[in-house]
C-alpha cells in the first residue's frame, strides 16, 4: 500500500522525460536561420567563412534562446510570405489539406510554445499555449465567439487541440493579427504563462504580429470536425524553404556558384545529422516507455490478484460471520443458565471482531480498486504518448529521407559545377595562349613599321637631293 501510492501521485522520471519531449520544439541552436530572397539559409554559427546576418545589438549571438527567437521569427516570415504568394497564385479559397497553410500553423504553434512556463500534470510536465490565448477574450470581447466555438467543438480533449482550433478560427475570421497584437501588448498578463526571454515577451513577437496582417488578403475555409487536432505532430518541413542550387545559378557565376552549392550541401548534411540524432533519441524514449508499460502491466496483474484474494477473504469472513451468528442464535434458544450466557457473550464478541475485520478488508479492497483504476488510466495515457512518439518518429524519418535525396541532388549539382569550372579554366588558358601569340605578332609589326618609316625617310631625302641637283 505505502509503496504503490506515491507512484500514483508523482510522475516517474521516464514518464516526465517522455511527456516533456513530446511537447518540446526541436530547435537548431547551432545554426542561424536567415531569409535570402525567397529561400531559407541555414548558417553555422562557428563558420567564419560566411558573413553573419546583422542581429539586434542587445542580443548575445551565443545565447541559444536569442538564436531560437531569431530562427522562429525568420521561419514565420518565410512561411507567411510563401503562404500569401502561393494563395494569390492559386486564386481560390484555401482548405485544411493545403501544405503551405499546414506549415504556417506548425510554425505559429512553435512560436507560441517558445518559452512557455511548465505546468505539472499527472504524467509529468506539460506546456500549452491555450491559457495565453484565452486572455484575448478578456481583452477583446469580440473574441469571445471564437473561444466559445472552440469549447463547443466535439472531439477536443486537450488544451493543445483547443489552441490549434483557435488559431484556425482566428485566421478564418481575419483577426489573427489583431488578437496577437492585443495579447503581446499586455506583457504583465503574459508573464503568468511565459518566461521573460520567450518570443512572445520580446520584440520578435511584435514583428510576427505585424507580419500576420498580410494574411487578411487570403480566404480560408477550414473544417475542423474531422481533424484530430489533439494528437497531430507539428514538425517544421525545412525542405520546403531550403535554398536550391538551380535558383542560385541564375544570380551567381563561376566560383561563387560552386561555393554556395557546397555551403548548402554542408548545411543539409548537418541538418541530416541533427535529425538522425533526434530519431535515435526518440527511439530510445519509445523503448523506455515500452519497458515502463510492461512494468505497469505486471503491477496491474499483481493488483488484480490481490483484489481477487481480498474478495475471497471477504466472502470467507461473511460465511464465518453468518455461521457464528447462527450458532449464537441456537445457543440462545437452547441455553440454560450461566453457561449459555457465556457462550452467547463469546459469540457476540467474536461476531464483533469478524465485523471489524470485514470492514478493514472492504476498505483495503476499495483502495486496491482505486489503484487499479489509476493504473489503467496511466496505461491508456502512456499508450497515447507512445502513439504520438511513433508518429513523430515516422515523420522525422520521412523528413530525413527527403533531406538525403536533397543532399544527393546538391552533390550532383556540385559535380556538374566543378566540370563546368574545369571547362572554363581550359578556355581561359587557350585565350591566354592566343593573347601571347597576338602580343608577339604586334611586336613584329611594330618593328616592321619602324623599318618602313626609316626607308621612307631615306627615300624622301634622296628625292630631295635629286630635285636640288636637277635645279
Amino acid at each position: 500500500m505505502a509503496d504503490v501510492t506515491p507512484q500514483a501521485d508523482a510522475p516517474t522520471p521516464t514518464t516526465d522525460k517522455i511527456t516533456q519531449a513530446a511537447r518540446e520544439t526541436i530547435y537548431l541552436c547551432n545554426f542561424r536561420v536567415s531569409v535570402d530572397g525567397e529561400w531559407l539559409c541555414l548558417r553555422e554559427l562557428n563558420d567564419i567563412s560566411l558573413t553573419p546576418d546583422p542581429e539586434p545589438a542587445h542580443e548575445d549571438p551565443k545565447d541559444p534562446i536569442a538564436i531560437e527567437r531569431l530562427n522562429l521569427m525568420n521561419m514565420a516570415k518565410l512561411s507567411i510570405k510563401g503562404l500569401i504568394e502561393s494563395a494569390l497564385n492559386l486564386g481560390r479559397t484555401l482548405d485544411s489539406d493545403y501544405a503551405p497553410l499546414q506549415q504556417f500553423f506548425v510554425v505559429m504553434e512553435h512560436c507560441l510554445k517558445h518559452g512557455l512556463k511548465t505546468k505539472k500534470t499527472f504524467l509529468g510536465q506539460n506546456k500549452s499555449f491555450w491559457g495565453a490565448l484565452e486572455l484575448v477574450e478578456k481583452l477583446t470581447p469580440e473574441a469571445g465567439e471564437i473561444t466559445a466555438s472552440v469549447k463547443d467543438l466535439p472531439g477536443l480533449k486537450t488544451p493543445l487541440g483547443r489552441g490549434r482550433a483557435w488559431l484556425r478560427l482566428a485566421l478564418m475570421q481575419k483577426k489573427l493579427s489583431d488578437y496577437m497584437k492585443t495579447i503581446i501588448n499586455r506583457k504583465d498578463l503574459l508573464s503568468e504563462f511565459y518566461e521573460a526571454n520567450a518570443l512572445m515577451m520580446e520584440e520578435e513577437g511584435a514583428v510576427i504580429a505585424g507580419l500576420l496582417v498580410g494574411l487578411n488578403v487570403i480566404d480560408a475555409n477550414l473544417c475542423m470536425k474531422g481533424e484530430d487536432l489533439d494528437s497531430q505532430v507539428g514538425v517544421i518541413d525545412f525542405s520546403m524553404y531550403l535554398k536550391d542550387g538551380g535558383h542560385s545559378s541564375k544570380t551567381v557565376e563561376g566560383d561563387g556558384q560552386i561555393t554556395a552549392i557546397l555551403d548548402q550541401k554542408n548545411y543539409v548534411e548537418e541538418l541530416n545529422r541533427h535529425l538522425s540524432a533526434s530519431v535515435n533519441n526518440l527511439q530510445v524514449k519509445v523503448d523506455t516507455m515500452e519497458k515502463s508499460n510492461t512494468k505497469l502491466t505486471e503491477e496491474l496483474a499483481v493488483a488484480n490478484n490481490r483484489i481477487i484474494t481480498l474478495q475471497e477473504d471477504v466472502e470467507r469472513v461473511k460465511e464465518e460471520s453468518s455461521y457464528q451468528l447462527e450458532s449464537s442464535r441456537k445457543a440462545s434458544r437452547s441455553g440454560d443458565g450461566l453457561a449459555d450466557g457465556q457462550v452467547l457473550g463469546e459469540a457476540r464478541k467474536q461476531l464483533k471482531e469478524e465485523t471489524l475485520l470485514r470492514l478493514d478488508v472492504e476498505k483495503e479492497l476499495e483502495v486496491q480498486i482505486g489503484m487499479k483504476q489509476e493504473m489503467e488510466l496511466s496505461m491508456k495515457m502512456l499508450e497515447t504518448d507512445m502513439c504520438e512518439k511513433q508518429d513523430a518518429l515516422v515523420e522525422l524519418r520521412q523528413q530525413l529521407d527527403d533531406l538525403r535525396t536533397l543532399n544527393l541532388q546538391l552533390a550532383q549539382k556540385s559535380q556538374s559545377s566543378e566540370v563546368s569550372a574545369k571547362q572554363k579554366s581550359e578556355v581561359i588558358s587557350r585565350l591566354e595562349e592566343k593573347t601571347n601569340q597576338m602580343a608577339g605578332t604586334i611586336k613584329q609589326l611594330e618593328i616592321s613599321e619602324e623599318d618602313c618609316v626609316k626607308q621612307a625617310r631615306s627615300l624622301s631625302s634622296n628625292a630631295e637631293k635629286l630635285l636640288q641637283k636637277q635645279q
